[in-house]
């Protein structure tokens, strides 16, 4: 009997996305093999926090610049202050390099996943077309990072952290900026446009027996639809002068079940004039919170996408 040779021992696989898309839809796109992507963007701060340190010169900075704040505080008030001033002198230096290093693995970890999805990134300030509410909202408005492309979930489009400003003035005068962050996804479904001019699926913020009164002062349709558990989750609107049928066509029992059951969590999504904005709240930095999202932006598309084209 000829031996059979041993079998290679099994890879442990990435945990899949939390966004499963709806029945039918086309898988997600599979990673580049080979493709090595950190985690998140805190994963090579440690590293670059040590390399910061390391080796005889910077470690001979660091020290005569302690040295020279405590000889100083201590010539100038006294021993207790001196030794105050040089401890003060090591937490700053402590925290700046903690900063330098977290900035520079957020940068690693944002290359890694656009060069891992084959994405084109735009690190620094840059913007997005003021297509939907969100991106028009604020007295300030941009992006701090955008990869470009065709996102995990198969969907062509832009991938972003970003962030609008709301700055208001107080009675003596004082400034005071709010700063509001969202992760978001920008794609075109130019498909969608003549078929419903507005599709709003927005995290439900109020007391759902409220909804009637606030509905008298609203310019958009509130769409009514059959499941219990999104409704607790979303409000669902189209434009004023949609046709709620069309609404209701594209929130299918399946596609229910998806906002349901396997979107991603606080996920949201604005439709106007065939631009598509999801979005959830804060900046993820995380490669499962990125791929969910970007999952779920595909997921909605093709279902805008498949209820125009019948």
């Amino acid at each position: 009997m000829t031996e059979q040779p041993p079998s290679a021992p099994e890879t442990p696989t990435e945990p899949a996305a939390a966004s499963t898309p709806p029945p039918g839809a086309a898988p997600a796109r599979s990673e580049p093999s080979g493709a090595t992507i950190p985690l998140d963007a805190d994963d090579t701060r440690g590293q670059h926090f040590r390399h910061m340190f390391s080796g005889p010169g910077p470690l001979i900075a660091t020290v005569l610049f302690v040295a020279a704040a405590g000889v100083a505080g201590a010539v100038l008030v006294g021993p207790g202050v001196g030794a105050a001033a040089g401890g003060g002198a090591l937490l700053l230096l402590l925290v700046i390099a903690w900063v330098v290093a977290s900035a520079r693995a957020e940068s690693d970890f944002f290359r890694s996943y656009a060069e891992g999805h084959s994405l084109r990134l735009e690190m620094g300030r840059g913007n997005l077309p003021p297509a939907t509410p969100l991106l028009r909202r604020g007295d300030r408005r941009y992006t701090k990072c955008k990869l470009s492309g065709s996102l995990p979930g198969g969907q062509d489009g832009a991938l972003a952290l970003y962030t609008y400003e709301d700055t208001d003035t107080d009675s003596e005068g004082n400034r005071h900026t709010t700063y509001m962050h969202f992760t978001v996804i920008y794609a075109e479904v130019p498909e969608v446009a003549p078929f419903m001019e507005e599709l709003f699926a927005q995290r439900r913020v109020g007391f759902r027996f409220l909804d009637g009164a606030e509905d008298i002062f609203r310019k958009r349709q509130r769409v009514e639809h059959e499941s219990e558990v999104v409704d607790k989750r979303y409000e669902v609107f189209c434009g004023a002068n949609d046709d709620m049928n069309r609404a209701r066509q594209i929130l299918s029992p399946s596609f229910l079940a998806w906002l349901q059951d396997h979107s991603p969590e606080a996920f949201a999504f604005e439709c106007v004039a065939g631009a598509l904005v999801c979005n959830v709240k804060g900046h993820k930095k995380s490669k499962p919170e990125l791929d969910s999202l970007c999952e779920g932006a595909s997921a909605v598309a093709r279902r805008l996408r498949e209820e125009a084209l019948e």
